[in-house]
């Protein structure tokens, strides 16, 4: 029996030109492929900006100018939304399970279908399939209660993408993850993950859930029984020999609070900034971005500001004429309007030509 992972890599293909091919008459045929790069516009206040047209565009390729198309009609979304559901998370998921109707409204919008994966060392498909249905939506999230203290993130971007694959081409593929910023028990790799996703035009966006307030505001176990009688433990003269005193007096129970996970937390999150996390590296290298929320309110302006991204975005393809390079590719678009920024994925991997 093969391991998850060998299950994992057995599904990921990459992208290369294949070599000519000997028939009767001789031509050449040789294998392209399509690389999308969707692009966000923003102005300097940070509003998006619409109705550019694709001559406003210049996209580089290896440094080498492309010629692009740009889907001008709107392009319907194919969307899987992966929800970590392990212990860690439980104090946040109630916010998590009213996003149904958001859902509906505000990312998928007219034509799009949306399926619900969630997960912590098992992954589960709550939604049965891709759906419209808001009702659905609701449905499912509602079921989600907190498993085990594991989270198997990568493994997840892993089986999103296998979904979003089978997803037609016409369709746009996004991975939307919730979740912590650290992953806990994958087998599959970050790369290969990665690469899996680029290859076949995934952008992921992520919510961020912080680690600092899922730490803090987590259950306690209840506390131990305290081995020692009320009486074998000093307290003041007078004092009575209760266990309500004792524990008072003494901390014990729990009674002066337990404050190292805090330090730890605190520690991981300053450590943190120095070492990308998974999270990070999906998003910006598939043409993606980070989300962050403390609260119910905070947590649905930020599917609203991510609905109205997807709904801005230009999504630019072209036929790469440097296809004969193998290795790393990097993209950069120009847009022929001053002061505006420009965000789209940094570029994707290209497995060398096989010789012969």
């Amino acid at each position: 029996m093969r391991t998850r992972r060998e299950m994992l890599l057995g599904s990921l293909t990459f992208p290369f030109a294949s070599p000519a091919q000997e028939v009767p008459n001789p031509r050449i045929v040789v294998d392209t492929f399509e690389v999308v790069a969707p692009v966000t516009v923003v102005d300097a206040q940070g509003k998006y900006v619409n109705g550019l047209e694709a001559k406003d565009f210049v996209l580089y390729d290896m440094d080498k100018s492309q010629e692009i198309r740009m889907d001008v009609s709107f392009v319907p979304i194919s969307l899987v939304v992966a929800i970590q559901a392990n212990e860690a998370v439980e104090p946040v998921l109630p916010a998590i399970k009213k996003l149904g109707p958001l859902l509906e409204n505000l990312v998928i919008g007219q034509a799009g279908e949306a399926a619900i994966l969630k997960f912590d060392h098992r992954i589960k498909e709550i939604t049965n399939g891709f759906t419209s249905d808001g009702k659905l939506f609701t449905k499912a999230l509602q079921g989600i209660i907190p498993g085990s203290s594991t989270s198997a993130m990568i493994d997840t971007v892993f089986e999103a993408t296998r979904m979003l694959r089978r997803r037609p081409n016409n369709q746009r593929r996004i991975l939307l993850l919730i979740a912590e910023t650290q992953d806990k028990g994958s087998e599959g790799r970050l790369r290969e993950a990665l690469l899996s996703a680029q290859v076949n035009n995934i952008i992921v966006y992520s919510i961020n859930i912080n680690r600092f307030i899922t730490t803090i505001s987590k259950k306690m176990p209840p506390p131990r029984l305290d081995p020692l009688p009320p009486g074998a433990r000093p307290v003041p003269p007078g004092a009575p020999l209760t266990p309500n005193t004792t524990a008072a007096l003494s901390g014990y129970q729990g009674a002066a609070g337990n404050v190292v996970p805090l330090f730890v937390e605190m520690f991981k999150q300053v450590k943190g900034i120095f070492v990308p996390n998974p999270l990070e590296v999906f998003t910006q290298y598939t043409g993606g971005h980070e989300y962050s929320f403390i609260n119910q309110r905070t947590l649905e302006e930020v599917v609203s500001s991510l609905g109205e991204e997807l709904h801005s975005q230009y999504l630019l393809s072209y036929r790469p004429n440097t296809q004969d390079q193998g290795g790393w590719h990097d993209i950069r678009v120009v847009v022929a309007r001053p002061n505006l920024k420009v965000r789209t994925r940094p570029g994707y991997w290209m497995a060398s030509r096989p010789n012969g």
